[in-house]
Protein backbone atom coordinates (compact mmCIF):
# COMPACT_ATOMS: atom_id res chain seq x y z
CA UNK A 1 0.00 0.00 0.00
CA UNK A 2 2.77 2.47 0.93
CA UNK A 3 4.69 1.66 -2.28
CA UNK A 4 1.57 2.34 -4.35
CA UNK A 5 0.93 5.67 -2.56
CA UNK A 6 4.53 6.76 -3.26
CA UNK A 7 4.23 5.66 -6.89
CA UNK A 8 1.11 7.76 -7.35
CA UNK A 9 2.80 10.78 -5.78
CA UNK A 10 5.39 10.55 -8.61
CA UNK A 11 8.41 11.90 -6.71
CA UNK A 12 11.49 12.89 -8.72
CA UNK A 13 14.58 10.73 -8.27
CA UNK A 14 16.31 13.50 -6.30
CA UNK A 15 13.34 14.15 -3.96
CA UNK A 16 13.14 12.87 -0.40
CA UNK A 17 9.90 11.09 0.48
CA UNK A 18 8.40 11.65 3.92
CA UNK A 19 5.48 9.73 5.40
CA UNK A 20 3.18 10.71 8.27
CA UNK A 21 1.09 7.70 9.25
CA UNK A 22 -1.92 7.87 11.55
CA UNK A 23 -2.43 5.02 14.00
CA UNK A 24 -5.20 4.30 16.51
CA UNK A 25 -4.67 6.27 19.72
CA UNK A 26 -3.83 3.20 21.80
CA UNK A 27 -2.10 1.02 19.20
CA UNK A 28 0.46 -1.21 20.87
CA UNK A 29 4.20 -0.48 20.70
CA UNK A 30 4.63 -3.76 18.79
CA UNK A 31 2.13 -2.70 16.12
CA UNK A 32 3.65 0.77 15.82
CA UNK A 33 7.12 -0.69 15.33
CA UNK A 34 5.76 -3.02 12.64
CA UNK A 35 4.27 -0.05 10.74
CA UNK A 36 7.54 1.91 11.00
CA UNK A 37 9.57 -1.06 9.80
CA UNK A 38 7.37 -1.53 6.71
CA UNK A 39 7.38 2.19 5.91
CA UNK A 40 11.16 2.53 6.13
CA UNK A 41 11.53 0.09 3.25
CA UNK A 42 9.85 2.62 0.94
CA UNK A 43 10.29 6.16 2.32
CA UNK A 44 13.23 8.25 3.51
CA UNK A 45 11.66 9.34 6.77
CA UNK A 46 8.52 8.31 8.64
CA UNK A 47 6.53 9.70 11.56
CA UNK A 48 3.71 7.96 13.42
CA UNK A 49 1.03 10.01 15.16
CA UNK A 50 -2.33 9.26 16.72
CA UNK A 51 -5.19 9.81 14.27
CA UNK A 52 -7.22 12.15 16.53
CA UNK A 53 -4.13 14.31 17.12
CA UNK A 54 -3.71 14.61 13.37
CA UNK A 55 -7.34 15.77 13.03
CA UNK A 56 -6.89 18.51 15.65
CA UNK A 57 -3.53 19.56 14.21
CA UNK A 58 -5.02 20.01 10.75
CA UNK A 59 -7.65 22.40 12.17
CA UNK A 60 -5.15 24.15 14.49
CA UNK A 61 -7.27 23.19 17.52
CA UNK A 62 -4.46 22.26 19.90
CA UNK A 63 -5.48 23.80 23.23
CA UNK A 64 -8.08 22.21 25.54
CA UNK A 65 -9.86 20.14 22.89
CA UNK A 66 -11.40 16.67 22.88
CA UNK A 67 -11.33 14.78 19.59
CA UNK A 68 -13.69 11.91 18.70
CA UNK A 69 -12.42 10.00 15.66
CA UNK A 70 -14.92 7.28 14.65
CA UNK A 71 -13.44 4.65 12.36
CA UNK A 72 -14.50 1.15 11.36
CA UNK A 73 -12.91 -0.96 14.09
CA UNK A 74 -12.35 1.62 16.82
CA UNK A 75 -13.32 5.07 18.02
CA UNK A 76 -10.34 7.05 19.27
CA UNK A 77 -10.82 9.74 21.91
CA UNK A 78 -7.98 12.20 22.46
CA UNK A 79 -7.44 15.12 24.83
CA UNK A 80 -5.37 17.98 23.43
CA UNK A 81 -3.62 20.53 25.66
CA UNK A 82 -0.92 22.15 23.56
CA UNK A 83 1.54 19.24 23.36
CA UNK A 84 1.71 15.82 21.73
CA UNK A 85 -0.83 13.69 23.61
CA UNK A 86 0.47 11.05 26.00
CA UNK A 87 -1.10 7.65 26.69
CA UNK A 88 -3.11 9.13 29.57
CA UNK A 89 -4.68 11.61 27.10
CA UNK A 90 -6.11 8.88 24.86
CA UNK A 91 -8.80 6.24 25.02
CA UNK A 92 -9.76 3.71 22.36
CA UNK A 93 -13.20 2.07 22.40
CA UNK A 94 -14.61 -0.59 20.08
CA UNK A 95 -17.92 1.29 19.68
CA UNK A 96 -17.42 2.14 16.01
CA UNK A 97 -18.65 1.35 12.50
CA UNK A 98 -18.15 -2.43 12.61
CA UNK A 99 -19.95 -2.66 15.97
CA UNK A 100 -22.95 -0.83 14.48
CA UNK A 101 -22.96 -3.27 11.52
CA UNK A 102 -23.00 -6.30 13.86
CA UNK A 103 -25.75 -4.83 16.03
CA UNK A 104 -27.86 -3.91 13.00
CA UNK A 105 -27.44 -7.41 11.55
CA UNK A 106 -28.76 -8.96 14.79
CA UNK A 107 -31.76 -6.63 14.82
CA UNK A 108 -32.52 -7.38 11.15
CA UNK A 109 -32.40 -11.13 11.83
CA UNK A 110 -35.28 -10.58 14.26
CA UNK A 111 -37.29 -8.05 12.27
CA UNK A 112 -36.78 -9.54 8.79
CA UNK A 113 -37.87 -13.19 9.20
CA UNK A 114 -36.63 -15.48 6.46
CA UNK A 115 -34.47 -12.82 4.81
CA UNK A 116 -30.96 -13.65 3.62
CA UNK A 117 -28.25 -10.99 3.79
CA UNK A 118 -24.50 -10.58 4.36
CA UNK A 119 -22.66 -8.21 6.71
CA UNK A 120 -21.51 -6.26 3.63
CA UNK A 121 -25.15 -5.72 2.62
CA UNK A 122 -25.86 -4.50 6.16
CA UNK A 123 -22.89 -2.12 5.98
CA UNK A 124 -24.12 -0.68 2.68
CA UNK A 125 -27.61 -0.16 4.14
CA UNK A 126 -26.14 1.58 7.19
CA UNK A 127 -23.91 3.88 5.13
CA UNK A 128 -26.88 4.94 3.03
CA UNK A 129 -29.51 5.40 5.75
CA UNK A 130 -27.70 5.88 9.09
CA UNK A 131 -29.37 8.36 11.43
CA UNK A 132 -30.00 8.85 15.15
CA UNK A 133 -32.79 11.43 14.79
CA UNK A 134 -36.05 10.62 16.59
CA UNK A 135 -37.93 11.18 13.34
CA UNK A 136 -36.40 9.92 10.10
CA UNK A 137 -37.61 8.95 6.65
CA UNK A 138 -38.85 5.32 6.62
CA UNK A 139 -36.04 2.93 5.72
CA UNK A 140 -37.53 0.24 3.48
CA UNK A 141 -35.09 -2.33 2.11
CA UNK A 142 -35.62 -5.29 -0.19
CA UNK A 143 -34.05 -8.56 0.92
CA UNK A 144 -34.38 -12.01 -0.65
CA UNK A 145 -36.75 -14.47 1.06
CA UNK A 146 -36.61 -17.87 -0.64
CA UNK A 147 -35.13 -16.11 -3.65
CA UNK A 148 -37.89 -13.49 -3.86
CA UNK A 149 -37.09 -9.80 -3.12
CA UNK A 150 -39.22 -8.81 -0.13
CA UNK A 151 -39.66 -5.34 1.38
CA UNK A 152 -38.89 -4.81 5.09
CA UNK A 153 -39.16 -1.69 7.25
CA UNK A 154 -35.94 -1.40 9.31
CA UNK A 155 -36.31 2.26 10.37
CA UNK A 156 -36.25 1.50 14.10
CA UNK A 157 -33.39 -0.99 13.69
CA UNK A 158 -31.16 1.56 11.93
CA UNK A 159 -31.78 4.24 14.54
CA UNK A 160 -31.28 1.91 17.50
CA UNK A 161 -28.09 0.36 16.09
CA UNK A 162 -26.54 3.75 15.34
CA UNK A 163 -27.34 4.96 18.85
CA UNK A 164 -25.44 2.09 20.50
CA UNK A 165 -22.08 3.85 20.08
CA UNK A 166 -23.15 7.03 21.89
CA UNK A 167 -23.02 5.91 25.59
CA UNK A 168 -19.50 4.36 25.42
CA UNK A 169 -18.17 7.42 23.57
CA UNK A 170 -19.58 9.82 26.17
CA UNK A 171 -18.33 7.58 28.98
CA UNK A 172 -14.82 7.84 27.49
CA UNK A 173 -15.15 11.63 27.17
CA UNK A 174 -16.18 11.75 30.82
CA UNK A 175 -13.02 9.89 31.86
CA UNK A 176 -10.78 12.28 29.92
CA UNK A 177 -12.59 15.33 31.33
CA UNK A 178 -12.61 14.09 34.95
CA UNK A 179 -8.85 13.45 34.94
CA UNK A 180 -8.03 16.92 33.51
CA UNK A 181 -7.14 20.11 35.39
CA UNK A 182 -10.42 21.12 37.15
CA UNK A 183 -9.87 24.76 36.16
CA UNK A 184 -10.17 23.88 32.47
CA UNK A 185 -12.69 21.02 32.51
CA UNK A 186 -15.62 23.21 31.46
CA UNK A 187 -13.65 24.65 28.52
CA UNK A 188 -12.60 21.14 27.46
CA UNK A 189 -16.20 19.91 27.59
CA UNK A 190 -17.33 22.67 25.22
CA UNK A 191 -14.61 22.06 22.62
CA UNK A 192 -15.31 18.57 21.23
CA UNK A 193 -14.42 17.77 17.62
CA UNK A 194 -16.25 14.94 15.82
CA UNK A 195 -14.37 13.33 12.91
CA UNK A 196 -13.87 10.07 11.01
CA UNK A 197 -16.12 8.12 8.66
CA UNK A 198 -18.59 7.25 11.42
CA UNK A 199 -19.22 10.92 12.14
CA UNK A 200 -21.38 11.01 8.98
CA UNK A 201 -24.30 9.41 10.87
CA UNK A 202 -27.06 12.02 10.64
CA UNK A 203 -27.72 13.81 13.92
CA UNK A 204 -24.79 12.20 15.76
CA UNK A 205 -23.18 15.44 16.98
CA UNK A 206 -26.48 16.60 18.53
CA UNK A 207 -27.11 13.16 20.04
CA UNK A 208 -23.66 13.14 21.68
CA UNK A 209 -24.35 16.64 23.04
CA UNK A 210 -27.66 15.43 24.50
CA UNK A 211 -25.94 12.47 26.18
CA UNK A 212 -23.20 14.78 27.51
CA UNK A 213 -25.90 17.04 28.95
CA UNK A 214 -27.43 14.05 30.73
CA UNK A 215 -24.19 12.50 32.02
CA UNK A 216 -21.73 15.40 32.23
CA UNK A 217 -23.95 18.44 32.69
CA UNK A 218 -23.36 19.90 29.23
CA UNK A 219 -20.99 20.07 26.29
CA UNK A 220 -20.66 21.25 22.70
CA UNK A 221 -19.74 19.04 19.73
CA UNK A 222 -18.50 20.38 16.39
CA UNK A 223 -18.62 18.17 13.29
CA UNK A 224 -15.58 18.91 11.13
CA UNK A 225 -16.26 19.72 7.48
CA UNK A 226 -13.97 17.13 5.88
CA UNK A 227 -14.83 14.31 8.27
CA UNK A 228 -13.24 11.57 6.17
CA UNK A 229 -10.03 13.48 5.43
CA UNK A 230 -9.40 15.46 8.63
CA UNK A 231 -6.56 13.17 9.69
CA UNK A 232 -4.95 13.32 6.25
CA UNK A 233 -5.08 17.14 6.27
CA UNK A 234 -3.31 17.22 9.61
CA UNK A 235 -0.67 14.75 8.43
CA UNK A 236 -0.02 16.86 5.34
Amino acid sequence: LIKEIVRRAQPRNDELVYAVIGAPAQASIHNKEAILKVARETVDSVMLCSEPFSVAYGLDWLEDVLVIDIGAGTTDLCRMHGTMPEDTDQITVTAAGDAIDRDLAKRMERSCPGAKFTIQMVKNIKERHSSVFDTIEPVIVKLPVDGKPTAFDITDDIRAACRTIIPPIVEGLGQLIASFDPEFQERLKNRVLLAGGGSQIKGLAMAIEAEMEKRLGGGRVVLIEEAGYGGADGAL
